[in-house]
């Protein structure tokens, strides 16, 4: 992947930080994404650089469509055109709630944040991708999120990621004979510090609501997309990955 463009949305912390690190270790030159954290994403730029690879810190909602517009356009102007887009950004409200107590601008947030955002980033790239016949482009849902279950407490979030589990399939059809994939990542219930840690990190740290026995990290995802992004992984296309240790994070039923 030497000399790859990667934009990572909502890179500055986390997952997303995780991830950039991991493309740039393998060649990539790096776009972080950030809403509010301006100083970790300079401080990641950075650490990137420090590894002989360009990186630059762009501030974009992609939620908001003329940020998704700027943000992309940016990028090309700084770095190139994207090779690689990976939608991590994604909004989620860890408060568990009925869906007739959200209010109406939650759901627009959700919606656009998990969903129509995506799908605008992806809009935004493509051309750049087709004409030059290589692309592989991300998205993040959640555990067993294929199956479209009901997610009792979550039901405007899982909509949306649920939703993108069908726009993954349809464009990796599309595309696919230009030379792009699309896939999604599905982080089991990976969380806090552990986003940005590596799997050294938690060996022998126990973790009794994981199947495998131990907490998941930042390098387990970080390592599933990059070998996703890999040129030799372009026969792997409209897949949802779970990365979850087997966890299923789902409760189907309301608990009073």
């Amino acid at each position: 992947m030497l000399g790859k463009v990667a934009l990572i949305t909502g890179s500055a912390k986390g997952l997303g930080r995780r991830t950039a690190l991991e493309l740039a270790a393998q060649g990539c030159n790096v776009a972080i994404n950030y809403v509010a954290s301006r100083d970790e994403a300079e401080c990641l730029v950075e650490e990137i650089a420090g590894l002989g690879r360009k990186a630059v810190a762009v501030q974009a909602d992609i939620a908001k469509a003329d940020d998704a517009e700027r943000l992309v356009s940016e990028v090309e102007r700084q770095l190139g055109g994207i090779d690689i887009l990976v939608n991590n950004a994604g909004p989620f409200i860890r408060e568990r709630r009925l869906f007739a107590d959200y209010k109406t601008e939650d759901i627009h947030y959700l919606m656009n944040g998990n969903l129509v955002g995506t799908m605008l980033m992806d809009h935004r790239v493509l051309p750049g991708m087709r004409e030059r016949q290589w692309g592989r482009i991300i998205h993040f849902g959640f555990g067993h999120a294929s199956e479209a279950r009901s997610w009792p407490h979550r039901a405007v979030y899982a909509a949306a990621k649920v939703g993108l589990v069908s726009f993954t399939k349809t464009l990796a059809v599309e595309e696919a004979a230009s030379g792009i994939t699309v896939n999604m990542i599905c982080p089991g219930d990976i969380r806090g510090g552990n986003k940005e840690k590596s799997i050294v990190d938690v060996a022998g740290v126990i973790d009794d609501e994981s199947p495998r026995g131990r907490p998941g990290t930042g390098e387990d995802v970080a390592r599933m997309i990059a070998f996703l992004c890999m040129p030799e992984s372009d026969f792997i296309t409209g897949n949802t990955i779970d990365v979850s240790g087997g966890l299923d994070p789902i409760r189907t039923s309301v608990k009073n």
